[in-house]
């Protein structure tokens, strides 16, 4: 019997990566649910090649479109994804929705999978004791996919806590890694976007070159695996093929390191490491054969080039602060990239976020569910662009 596979996101570069899994063993698996926001020729293409049970087109626009194009095929077109109507349970679902938008569909996936296969940080950062709670309720195993957080897991498997000295999340240090402090000043979007070592969406991209992914992983890690805070730290390392590494009290370090693919670890979560990474390869000369440990770099994070990592030591501070340093981070990155506000605003204005009056009133809120972490985001979204507007920068 095949399995059935739920994306969240599928026309993002997480779900594209899932279909290309699935295109190599096509035998095994049913794409029963696919949703996806508003990019209508990925939609479509998907919809004719895959015939998925449920497709869910997020935007509005885009929905009445789509719907009117395949109002005749066998697909179910909808604007949201309602448990009522989407029954049967899945085996796998990713969840690659970007932002605070991919909480919602999680939680109600979460409802609904065997396992959820969860890429999308900000649900995790913002949602996990809801996430948590959920899973635990419908017996729903959770296994993050972000290559870092995939790793920490596996590095993690038969080890006791008490054991560990650190945990290093590995930074690429992103395109700005050699600039200067006034280059950095007149960075563009453009520049901002040009990773050099992974392709990812625009979020992540801008978040990979101020660094505050890493803040939000950090953030991530301590929730998925109960890890102290004063155990974690960030660690630059250009080559971006060391992901994760654990140094031990007995002396000892462990990391893992792969090629930067996101097939890597999600064909691992999804086969259970049962399988041969090349046969995922659309080209297999792509996958390289060479003495894997040459060459490794490693630094220390510089805060005059990264103020981000500066956040480290508040995103702590109160239950749902990391709930507002997501939030404002999400409005600061898209005014960055439809060039409203500079580069280096962005980390700015969410200390001063930080430092407003109302910031504790919100930031000491134990959230009991997904309409209490809508209110915590939409104070800071409206506080952020109200100082935005107001120029305190």
């Amino acid at each position: 019997m095949k399995r059935k596979i739920s994306i969240l996101g599928s026309t993002g570069s997480i779900g594209i990566s899932t279909l290309n899994i699935i295109d190599k063993k096509k035998k095994l698996f049913e794409v029963y649910l696919l949703l996806a926001n508003k990019n209508y020729k990925v939609i479509c293409h998907q919809i004719k090649k895959y015939n998925p049970k449920y497709f869910i087109v997020s935007d509005q626009r885009t929905f009445n479109r789509v719907l009117k194009k395949f109002k005749k095929r066998k697909t179910k077109i909808l604007n949201n994804l309602d448990k009522s109507i989407v029954r049967k349970v899945s085996d796998i679902t990713i969840s690659g929705v970007p932002g605070i938008a991919g909480l919602k569909p999680t939680l109600t996936m979460v409802k609904l999978s065997k396992k959820i296969l969860i890429a999308n940080k900000e649900s995790i950062i913002c949602g996990w004791n809801l996430i948590q709670k959920e899973a635990k309720k419908n017996k729903t195993t959770i296994v993050p996919v972000d290559s870092e957080h995939f790793s920490i897991m596996k590095l993690l498997e038969n080890q006791k806590i008490k054991r560990i000295d650190k945990i290093y999340i590995t930074a690429s240090g992103g395109p700005f890694l050699d600039y200067k402090l006034e280059k950095m000043r007149k960075i563009k979007p453009t520049e901002a976007l040009r990773h050099p070592t992974w392709k990812m969406g625009k979020k992540i991209s801008i978040d990979s070159a101020t660094l505050m992914n890493k803040i939000l992983e950090l953030i991530e890690a301590q929730k998925i695996f109960n890890i102290p805070a004063k155990k974690l730290e960030i660690i630059i390392h250009p080559n971006s093929l060391v992901h994760a590494i654990i140094k031990f009290k007995n002396g000892l370090n462990k990391f893992i390191y792969h090629e930067t693919s996101m097939i890597i670890p999600l064909s691992n979560a999804i086969f259970d490491g049962d399988l041969k990474i090349i046969d995922f390869y659309k080209k297999k000369k792509k996958y390289k054969k060479k003495f894997p440990f040459e060459n490794l770099f490693f630094k220390k994070v510089d805060p005059r080039i990264f103020p981000s990592i500066l956040l480290k030591d508040r995103a702590n501070e109160y239950f749902s602060t990391s709930i507002i340093i997501n939030a404002a981070n999400e409005i600061l990155v898209d005014q960055f990239l439809s060039k409203k506000i500079p580069f280096l605003s962005i980390y700015k204005i969410i200390m001063s976020i930080l430092k407003d009056r109302n910031y504790k009133k919100y930031a000491i809120r134990r959230p009991k569910n997904i309409n209490e972490i809508i209110e915590i985001d939409r104070w800071t979204r409206n506080k952020t662009m109200e100082k935005i507007t107001k120029k305190h920068v």
